[in-house]
């Protein structure tokens, strides 16, 4: 009965793949996140006195559709109280789209909630800056850091290109703003700085008074007239975004980087209709999607990274390399992989070989979508001399990308200095750097085993698998950084290490196999709340989903030579989950992470791929 029900979901979940395919050969789904990217797209156009009354007219309408009836915003349902500074994104946005009556009841809530919770000065940095840029947030309480820092030289031990590529993206234009203290005004912004209840003086901690005595030593070896150097700063911020433009206008392909690179070049003397910022709007016009709440407008298209986990589900789950669907996928991937030189090639000495995760992205890649697209394209690889090339230009980027202590970064290497943790920014502790992770480390390796045929005595592959066992909790669990959360690092680390030929019976995997046992939940599944990234422990969820549930069950299935009880009750949980019994909402949940305490995604693509993976490997391997 099960065995026939597994073999029915697979070929169904297959169908309806292959019928969403576009024509080109991709699949695109929503990468839904929070409510920040609809709050500031209203925001931008009405400052901007853009029109698109239409367009604000539907996010008005998703954003009130989103609003909790205590009146907040939350970045995940079971949030206990409402997000501050999701509640102050809306609530401004609201107030400035010129639909929303001030005396609205709605309304009230919020502002409520904004007075009872500390008001502004409470918020998220990254929210202070957006009330700033609006004359809501006094400038002096933002990052006391001058301009001048991102002269500073690359031999020196604390300069900005020890930032994370993140990071980097994001502080030229903050940087810039802050130099310039840069507003804007309209008759229509909304008059609120009075919810910013700001003390008269922030105080910094001994960290942070560390980092900023570094920043001043490095300021000193800077030999230059003041006012020159002054000078040079603020072109240096300009031309590092110009030069970071993709060609539908997106600054590094991010709606937040591209946001706050349209202030940064009105600050810098550019007009409103300049062809740079229309050709910036009209490319963040086109990161919107469609949800069952109406049009969201995404922070980073998902549609490379989509494509290449889809196709390559869809060849797990026995469809050849040669069936036209896959065929398209991957002619679609080949064109997206990078031949240009970004930020990365200043610490390499590879060509240009990686992919990014979204589709106008062309020279920011990262190791987790390149070997996404690597798995999808191997078979291929294997009959096509061109597609070959391909795959070796990026198995040896993957490879080149590997961090001093053994394990993967997101983006690029090495990127580790703690001290620049304490950077004044809320997140800089995630944002600032790009260390090795357990849950990139885990997929690096997976691939490398399984697809590249490294075994553990590969040189490279020792380490990872060194570093993964020294990451591993004392509950047996590993930290998942990119995904929530604890049982995305502890999957990604399991068939890593068995895809490298770890044995079963290792006490790492032995530790790792019980945790997943005993936090089963009682319906079979797996369910993991987004407080676990905040509060550093694994927190569940009152009920499973399906992406975790698929995840948690990869990891035993590859451990075990044949099913166990808990394989069995997890596998109908996920055919429940999957056929409609279940329901529906908790494939809503996101278990994608971008900022932890931030920034959470709902892939809309997670209830399709994992599961079908999960089902493909319960089948090939039990029968």
């Amino acid at each position: 009965m099960m065995k026939k029900m597994i073999e029915s979901t697979i070929r169904n979940m297959a169908n309806d793949l292959q019928r969403m395919q576009s024509g080109d050969g991709s699949w695109s789904f929503c990468f839904e996140n929070s409510v920040m990217t609809d709050a500031y797209m209203i925001i931008l156009l009405r400052s901007l006195e853009a029109g698109e009354k239409e367009l604000v007219a539907q996010l008005v309408n998703r954003l009130w559709k989103l609003q909790s009836k205590d009146g907040t915003w939350k970045l995940f349902e079971d949030e206990r109280e409402g997000n501050l500074s999701s509640t102050i994104e809306a609530y401004f946005a609201l107030s400035f789209s010129g639909v929303v009556g001030e005396d609205d009841k709605r309304l009230l809530k919020a502002k409520q909630f904004i007075e009872k919770n500390g008001g502004f000065h409470k918020a998220h940095s990254i929210t202070k800056f957006m009330l700033a840029v609006h004359g809501q947030y006094d400038w002096k309480h933002l990052m006391p850091i001058p301009i001048e820092f991102l002269l500073i030289p690359r031999t020196f031990p604390l300069n900005f290109w020890d930032l994370s590529s993140y990071a980097r993206g994001h502080l030229a234009p903050l940087m810039l703003l802050k130099d310039q203290r840069f507003t804007i005004k309209t008759s229509g912004t909304p008059q609120i700085q009075y919810l910013s209840r700001a003390p008269n003086e922030v105080r910094y901690n001994e960290r942070e008074l560390r980092l900023f005595s570094k920043i001043n030593e490095g300021l000193q070896s800077l030999v230059s007239i003041p006012s020159h150097l002054h000078q040079q700063a603020r072109q240096f911020a300009l031309e590092y975004m110009l030069h970071r433009t993709e060609s539908d206008g997106t600054y590094l392909s991010y709606f937040s980087a591209t946001f706050y690179m349209i202030y940064a070049l009105l600050a810098m003397g550019y007009e409103k209709k300049d062809p740079i910022i229309l050709k910036a709007i009209k490319g963040l016009k086109k990161m919107a999607c469609e949800t069952k709440r109406g049009i969201h407008i995404q922070n980073s298209p998902s549609t490379v990274w989509d494509t290449a986990l889809i196709s390559h589900a869809l060849q797990e789950a026995g469809m050849d390399a040669g069936d036209r669907s896959i065929e398209k996928a991957v002619e679609y991937l080949v064109r997206k992989q990078h031949f240009r030189y970004g930020d990365w090639a200043m610490d390499s000495r590879v060509n240009p070989g990686g992919w990014g995760f979204s589709e106008s992205n062309s020279l920011h890649p990262d190791v987790d979508d390149t070997t996404a697209a690597l798995r999808a394209i191997t078979y291929s690889a294997a009959m096509n001399p061109l597609i070959r090339q391909s795959w070796d230009r990026g198995i040896e980027w993957v490879i080149d990308t590997q961090n001093r202590d053994g394990g993967w970064p997101a983006f690029e290497k090495n990127k580790t200095k703690g001290i620049l943790t304490s950077f004044p920014m809320d997140g800089a502790e995630a944002a600032a750097i790009d260390p090795s992770t357990p849950d990139l480390t885990g997929r690096a390796l997976e691939f490398l085993g399984r697809q590249a045929g490294l075994t553990k005595d590969h040189p490279q592959v020792k380490k990872g698998v060194e570093w993964l066992k020294l990451m591993q909790k004392d509950d047996g669990s590993w930290y998942g950084r990119w995904g929530v959360c604890y049982i995305y690092g502890t999957w990604a680390a399991i068939t890593g290490m068995k895809a490298v030929g770890i044995s079963s019976s290792n006490k790492h995997l032995e530790r790792a196999k019980f945790w997943l046992e005993s936090i089963q939940q009682k319906d079979g599944g797996w369910g993991e709340s987004c407080y676990s990234d905040q509060e550093k422990t694994y927190v569940p969820l009152s009920f499973s989903t399906p992406s975790q549930t698929a995840w948690a069950l990869e990891s035993l299935i590859c451990m075990e030579d044949k099913p166990t009880p808990a394989i069995d009750l997890g596998i109908m949980a996920l055919l429940e989950l999957l056929n409609g019994t279940a329901d529906a909402s908790r494939g809503n949940y996101p278990t994608g992470a971008g900022l932890p305490g931030n920034f959470y995604i709902h892939y809309h693509s997670y209830q399709w791929i994992w599961p079908l993976v999960t089902l493909s490997r319960y089948k090939e391997k039990f029968g």
